[in-house]
Parts: structure tokens; sequence; C-alpha cells
């Protein structure tokens, strides 16, 4: 198993992802490789405890949270994503781990990787937290505008991640609308749903937000504008929710003293809710695996996204994506 994590990528870089290297290097006994700046990750790693089994390759440049992808990927061209990329490209690695800008990884992935063959657009991918556990959600912002073929195979490769990776069996696949019915929805939607009824994933067709947060279904699709607009107003409201019980829970002494009663409650609520413990999510149609984490990822998270891309690797997730869009998983 070989890992590659860019050294450069989170907000607090590089101290996170050579925290999350060691442990994983511990715990799974890999050699992993840290991409980024040498003069930066050496004087930080030498020493530790498992670094000889860590692998620094060198790449000079660092891909901004602020860079504009397109004309970074080709400015920056030695930037860290793109080195690590290669070492996918040439079948020294096995996956790639980032927590950097996302648009970037997206538009490094496709100069460095390409597309599935067959793959007319790739995904930008989600786990939601929902009632019982994660639904896999894609689109959520790579393609604000999306046809009919573009939602159907979103479908057939968020089934199939959710298969190999997440061991579902035979996923559960909704079509996110304004209505459960099937007349519901604009034309994208009206146009899709034949497309996901006729094919071979187990579709039960729309759902509206309720019946995702409800766990109804194991993968939700919808177009990456939509998607986009789900997942930040989600995130908004479970900061709002979060910060009125806090505010409410230390009005006055007594509610304080109540408070602590449930706090193991609001632990877990908080673990539940925290994009850490899932750690990094596939951007799929990419021919190779690529796991993107929050900017924000800490060393725990980093160590989750590299537990998840190895999980990936030993499903065989990018050989069932290839065989899956092959087949098409049409009736």
């Amino acid at each position: 198993m070989r890992i590659v994590l860019d050294a450069m990528g989170s907000d607090s870089h590089p101290i996170p992802e050579i925290q999350a290297t060691l442990r994983a290097v511990e715990k799974f006994g890999d050699d992993i490789f840290l991409v980024g700046q040498k003069d930066v990750i050496n004087p930080l790693l030498e020493n530790q405890i498992g670094f000889n089994k860590v692998h620094v390759i060198h790449a000079p440049e660092v891909l901004e949270m602020t860079d504009k992808p397109s004309r970074a990927a080709r400015k920056k061209a030695q930037n860290s994503m793109a080195i690590g990329m290669d070492l996918i490209k040439t079948g020294e690695a096995d996956a790639f781990v980032t927590a950097g800008n996302t648009g970037g990884a997206m538009t490094n992935a496709l100069f460095r990787l390409g597309r599935i063959k067959g793959v007319k657009r790739p995904a930008l991918t989600t786990l939601f937290p929902v009632s019982g556990g994660h639904t896999v959600v894609l689109d959520i912002g790579a393609n604000a505008d999306c046809k009919p073929e573009y939602l159907l195979q979103f479908a057939i490769m968020g089934s199939i991640y959710s298969k190999s990776v997440l061991s579902i069996n035979n996923p559960r696949v909704g079509l996110l609308s304004n209505g459960e019915e099937s007349g519901k929805g604009n034309a994208l939607i009206l146009k899709t749903y034949p497309l996901l009824k006729n094919s071979k994933i187990n579709f039960v067709g729309n759902i509206e937000p309720k019946e995702l947060f409800e766990g109804r279904v194991d993968v939700a699709i919808t177009d990456g504008f939509t998607g986009n607009v789900l997942l930040k107003t989600s995130e908004a409201v479970a900061k709002l929710l979060i910060d009125i019980i806090r505010k409410e829970l230390t009005s006055n002494l007594l509610v304080s003293l109540g408070a602590l009663l449930t706090k193991p409650a609001f632990a877990n609520v908080k673990k539940i809710m925290d994009p850490g413990e899932v750690g990094a999510a596939p951007l799929l149609g990419i021919d190779g695996l690529i796991f993107v984490g929050h900017g924000r990822s800490d060393s725990h998270a980093l160590f989750n996204a590299i537990k998840i891309a190895r999980q990936a690797v030993d499903a065989n997730l990018l050989e069932s994506l290839q065989n899956g869009i092959r087949t098409k998983l049409v009736g």
C-alpha cells in the first residue's frame, strides 16, 4: 500500500500532515510519500519514530487556497499536488490525499491524470452525516450545469463507492428534488429520472432534503450548483443550532449546572458532525484515486483520510469505477 500525502495542503501545514503520516506508519506499517518543501519538512521529521518509512518528495511550489485553480495549476507546475499526482500516474503510488484547495485538486487531477475513459464529468463527493450514519452526496460543486447523462454517471460512481469502500450492499440511490413524486422537479430532474429508473442501480426515486437527513438513501444525486448550496446551507444551519444551544445552556447558573449532565451527549453530536471523522472524500471520475479533505483538517482528520484512501485501494475502487462506467450498469 503506497499512499501519497500532500504536506502543504492544510491550513496549518505541514505539522498536521507530518503527525498524521507518522501515526499512519505506526498503525499500518506502510511506507508513505510526503510531498512538499523539503527544507520545511525534513527538520520537523528527523529523529521522529517511524521517519525512516516516510519518503519526502520535494515540491518547491505551494498551491494556496486563494489561488485560482486553472491559472495556478499552469503557473505553479511544480506544486505539491501536481508532483504527488505524478506518483499516481507513473504507478509509484496507489492513492493521493490532500487537504488543500479543492478546485486546485480537481484541476491538477484533470491535467495530470485525466478522466476515467467514458466519464463525461468528474464529480466532487462528500459524506453527509445523516440519521444512522452517512450518505454519499454528489456532485457538490464541480459541475454547476449538468446534463441528465452526467447525473446517471454520478449515480453509478456514487453507488460503486458506497458499495466498495463503505461496504453497503445494494446502495439505495435517490435523486434530490423538490418533491418525492416522479413528476416533480425541473427539466434536468424530469429527464434524469427515467435514466436512473432504467439503470441497474438501486434507484428508489426522488428525495427531498428531509429524506436525505433521515438516512432514507445511501447515495444522493444532484447537480453541482444545488449540491454546493445544500452543503453550505447545511453547514451554516448546523453552526447556528450549535451556537444557539451553547448560548442557551450558559444563560444562567442553574441551566449551566444542568448542562453538565448533557455534556457527553453533545460531545457525541460534535463527533458525528465533525468532517474530520471521515477524513476525506474522493474525486470520482478521475483516472486515479484522489481524496480531498477540509482545509481545517488536523492530524486526526488527515490520519482518517489516509485510512479511507487505503480502504479504497484495498477495495479496488478505481477498477470498479472503470468497469462500472464501461458497462454503464444499464439494463
